[in-house]
């Protein structure tokens, strides 16, 4: 177990000049969330971050992607424990499946771990997990390793870089950050710190890569409060205004301008209602509690005097917001002179859904305010300017870019390229890669088992590749069944073949094409019987065959095929 404020040094080995230390993404690296990286030396691993990946497009049915932890799992008695640099899903939303295998410490800012804990009771396992609370500038230890929390500034309080001190040297790891010198909680980035442990001499710095494609700075969170004030002057409804739900800065800049213009207070959404109980509880937000309102009391106030929180900033199909706008929300309708405030900008892969949201919203007769109407959302990442500071105070040996997708690793790595680094120490790996440091080397050596895990309601990786390509075919192309009842003795059909198609034609419409497919299937048989096939398994398969050559001459598509054989 590590040892919070311990004062003891890293581990005193003669030979540890020549033990290596091992970064290893497990996720997060080239692709969307799931960011969580293993460092491992000598017995020890510590973890950095557990997060969750959203859905692609063809991962039908699938609600979340978890990061495989086998390596952990296969090395668990090194495993001291994850250290957290804030709580976004992408760093946090994996652990409550993760610590069900892996039940290991875990350490966080106050309001981090709270909204894991949230989490945590939900799967029934916060009594079974052992969580601890670091303030910015403590230092947790083991016997190889000192993890110090830096304070950053992020979309989200409470974030936090990490200072990792390893008897090979120091590495320093921003997490999701930005430089804001006027923060909406007033607590600035600890620039100072950084520039101390560049004196120090840092080993490897890994820094957030999401907006390295991006040039000058930041906008500050507090320019979007101006910005939302103004809209707000101008509503003469209700407000309804859809977020980020763990964006608690700009839910609280919300909060202050429906104040300002005597407004009260919903929230809608599940995240949006759970995160803000945990944000007031914690006092990371204010809103004073007869300010606050339930959904169900929306029609009491005059619709001036009300302002409504909700999810969907994304255009999730199934978030608040969305179904707001599609009139399928049990208790938020659409009414003429409704301002609807989009607070964020679509994520990559996210603009269709966005778009229609939107066409939706203004159908309905809402005005709608987003992101290209007005500068209503910052990001919480760095741009060019900010990371070129960041790499100039740390001044690392090696560096090696994380967070984003791999044109935002590879940008980085131009932008330290630029700022004087040998491109012969920059490491952009893939997930699973192994960096192997020591104080004056590094180099990519080999790979452990990493990739995704898909959570389907309560299965957690039971679907796979297979079951994924089932599923597209059965959205692209539908399912056929075959029934046909078989006498055993005689081997003679008794009934059938009959057919039952879903998703694949309009039987009322094509039955020429049902009664050739049966004749297909019968001649089959037939085959099967002359031949004196018996095994239900090698007559299922030629059915299938068969059949699948016929429907695709006619059709050019490819249904799946059950053929089921009863036998009386």
């Amino acid at each position: 177990m590590i040892n919070k404020n311990s004062n003891k040094s890293s581990n005193k080995n003669s030979n540890k000049n020549l033990n290596k230390l091992k970064i290893i993404p497990l996720g997060g690296l080239g692709e969307v969330g799931k960011n969580i990286t293993a460092i491992e030396y000598d017995d020890e691993i510590i973890v950095i971050d557990c997060g969750i990946a959203f859905p692609e497009m063809e991962m039908y049915g699938v609600d979340l992607v978890i990061p495989d932890i086998s390596y952990l799992i296969d090395n668990s008695e090194k495993v001291k424990g994850f250290v957290l640099t804030h709580g976004h899903e992408d760093h946090i939303g994996a652990l409550p499946y993760v610590l069900k295998q892996l039940n290991v410490p875990v350490y966080g800012t106050k309001l981090t771990l709270g909204l894991l804990e949230n989490k945590l009771k939900e799967h029934n396992i916060l009594s079974d997990c052992t969580l601890f609370v670091v303030k910015h500038g403590e230092k947790i230890n083991t016997k190889n390793f000192k993890v110090e929390f830096i304070r950053t500034s992020h979309s989200i309080a409470d974030s936090c870089a990490l200072a990792i001190y390893t008897p090979q040297g120091i590495i320093v790891h921003t997490g999701d950050f930005k430089i804001d010198y006027t923060p909406i909680d007033g607590n600035v980035i600890d620039l100072e710190r950084f520039a101390k442990l560049g004196k120090e001499r840092v080993l490897l710095l890994m820094a957030d890569s999401t907006n390295a494609e991006r040039k000058g700075y930041t906008i500050s969170e507090k320019i979007i409060g101006e910005n939302l004030n103004n809209v707000f002057s101008k509503a003469k409804g209700r407000v309804i205004v859809a977020s980020f739900a763990s964006n608690i800065h700009r839910i609280q800049q919300i909060i202050n301008s429906s104040l300002m213009f005597g407004r009260k207070v919903a929230f809608s959404g599940r995240s949006m209602e759970n995160i803000s109980s945990v944000a007031m509880e914690l006092g990371y937000m204010d809103l004073p509690k007869d300010q606050i309102i339930s959904v169900d009391e929306i029609d009491k106030y005059p619709d001036e005097r009300v302002t409504i929180i909700t999810t969907g900033s994304q255009g999730e199909p199934m978030s608040a917001l969305a179904r707001i706008s599609s009139g399928t929300h049990k208790k938020i309708g659409i009414k003429h002179g409704d301002l609807v405030i989009i607070s964020a900008s679509p994520i990559p892969g996210n603009e269709k859904f966005v778009s229609r949201l939107i066409d939706d919203l203004f159908k309905k007769g809402a005005d709608v305010v987003y992101h290209t109407l007005e500068e209503i959302h910052a990001s919480g990442h760095a741009c060019q300017e900010e990371l070129k500071l960041i790499h100039t105070l740390v001044k690392p040996k090696f560096f090696m870019p994380v967070h984003g997708e791999y044109r935002h690793l590879r940008q980085h790595a131009i932008i330290a390229e630029k700022l004087g680094m040998n491109p012969s120490n920059i490491f952009i790996l893939e997930t699973g890669q192994i960096l192997e440091l020591t104080r004056k080397s590094a180099r990519a050596s080999g790979k452990v088992r990493s990739g995704a895990i898909m959570v389907d309601g309560l299965g957690v990786g039971d679907v796979g590749n297979i079951v994924l390509r089932d599923r597209r075919y059965l959205a692209q192309d539908g399912i056929l069944t075959v029934v046909v009842t078989i006498e055993k003795e005689s081997f003679s059909i008794i009934a059938g073949p009959d057919i039952i198609t879903r998703g694949f034609i309009y039987v009322k419409e094509s039955e020429e094409l049902i009664n050739e497919a049966k004749k297909v299937v019968m001649q089959e048989l037939d085959n099967c019987m002359e031949n004196k096939i018996t095994e239900w398994f090698v007559i299922k398969s030629n059915i299938k065959d068969t059949l699948s050559a016929f429907l695709y001459s006619k059709t050019r598509r490819r249904p799946i095929i059950l053929p089921i054989i009863m036998e009386i």
